[in-house]
């Protein structure tokens, strides 16, 4: 008897045991960059080689017919965040082409961030659709301020699909899309701790197309809501600089 409940003492304990382990945070080690990097959306480069993926994997809400394989690869130096996704897509919907539309109805990616160790639940949030038209916004305190135009204009984008499409691309496609952003723009709207080795910053990654014919919601760091909704930084996975 005693040895029948030490068995289901212990098969207790490791059900615990791989709950909670299930539910530990995400975690990202951003590499430094050496040197200097061209931004063309090549995912092959030579600096990307070595630098480890995120796969965003996690399905909110209806998960649908067709499924889109999603990574993305980060980097930094002391003036910029690097960042390049790739996405094997279908029904890749591009309609918005203006800044800060709605670029999330389309095929989109999405970084969230939370740059400030004080106040990790102020954050920014920089949606780039398949065309590379960007939604840029700092979110402080249940308030949204848009980052102007003129601001975001110093970001460099690349992408590999046309700035807009008639109609969504129906078959198998892969893209990428790739982006230089200086630190220098954060300042305009908040404040952040520098990155450097040991530093960590709070985030999310995320890829959605909620107006095409799959909409889907995925994101990196498993955000536990009933209903598909990236504004919840509580829900942020870690970024360590290394």
């Amino acid at each position: 008897m005693k040895k029948i409940t030490s068995v289901l003492f212990l098969a207790c304990l490791f059900m615990q045991f791989s709950s909670f382990s299930s539910d530990k945070p995400a975690l990202y080690k951003v590499k430094k960059l050496k040197g200097t990097i061209k931004v063309d959306a090549n995912w092959d480069k030579a600096q990307w080689k070595k630098i480890e993926e995120i796969n965003i994997t996690n399905y909110m809400g209806k998960i649908p017919a067709f499924q889109p394989v999603v990574k993305a690869k980060m980097m930094y130096d002391k003036d910029n965040l690097y960042l390049i996704y790739k996405v094997e897509d279908q029904h890749v919907r591009i309609q918005n082409d203006k800044f800060n539309s709605s670029v999330s109805t389309d095929a989109c990616v999405e970084f969230f961030f939370s740059p400030d160790k004080e106040w990790p639940l102020r954050y920014f949030n920089i949606e780039i659709n398949a065309g590379g038209t960007a939604l840029m916004a700092y979110q402080i305190d249940g308030k949204r301020i848009n980052v102007k135009e003129e601001d975001f204009n110093i970001v460099e984008v690349a992408h590999t699909l046309p700035k807009k499409l008639d109609k969504e691309i129906d078959e198998p496609v892969t893209w990428y899309l790739e982006f230089k952003m200086p630190l220098a723009l954060l300042k305009k709207y908040g404040n952040y701790t520098q990155p450097e080795k040991g530093v960590e910053w709070k985030a999310n990654f995320y890829k959605t197309s909620s107006r095409s014919t799959n909409p889907h919601y995925l994101t990196w760091a498993i955000v536990q809501n009933p209903k598909p909704q990236f504004h919840l930084p509580k829900y942020f996975g870690a970024l360590i600089f290394k």
